[in-house]
Order: structure tokens, then sequence, then C-alpha cells
């Protein structure tokens, strides 16, 4: 069967990269990137599995007051001789 296609840009790149590794004529290019396509939209939907979520933790105050001052934070963790 013979039809005219207007492709997107993205689309023609795609094939045109296709066509050049694996170094066949474009009708068959298109041809089986068809068919593989079609027969994936045949299958029925896949179900949407539940959002994975975690637990929330609550871990008390800081222990160390203010986290502005990354020189204090340093001091308290590695004593004063992180530099």
């Amino acid at each position: 069967m013979r039809t005219t296609l207007t492709l997107d840009a993205d689309v023609a790149a795609l094939l045109r990269r296709a066509q050049a590794r694996r170094k066949e004529p474009m009708r068959k290019i298109v041809n089986d990137a068809l068919r593989e396509g079609l027969s994936l939209m045949m299958l029925p939907p896949r179900k949407r599995e539940a959002p994975f979520r975690t637990q929330s933790v609550d871990l008390g105050p800081c222990l160390l007051g203010s986290l502005d001052n990354i020189a204090e934070v340093l001091a308290a963790a590695e004593g004063e001789t992180f530099r």
C-alpha cells in the first residue's frame, strides 16, 4: 500500500538515525517501527502501581542549634581542627 506521511522533525531524525545504524531501506525501517509500535499499542493498558511512600520520622530538635554557620557546625562535629 502506498501512502504519504508527514513526519514530525524528531521522528524523521530518529528514522534517519535508525537507517544509518541498520543500513536498510527507509521503507523497511518505517514498516518495522510501525509494526513494533502498533503491536505495543494493541496490548491492554498496564495497571498503575501505587506510588512508593516512606514513613516520616521525627528526629527531634537539632543538637547543634543553628546550622546557618558552617564553621560552627564543623567545629562542633570535628573539633576545632577541621581546617
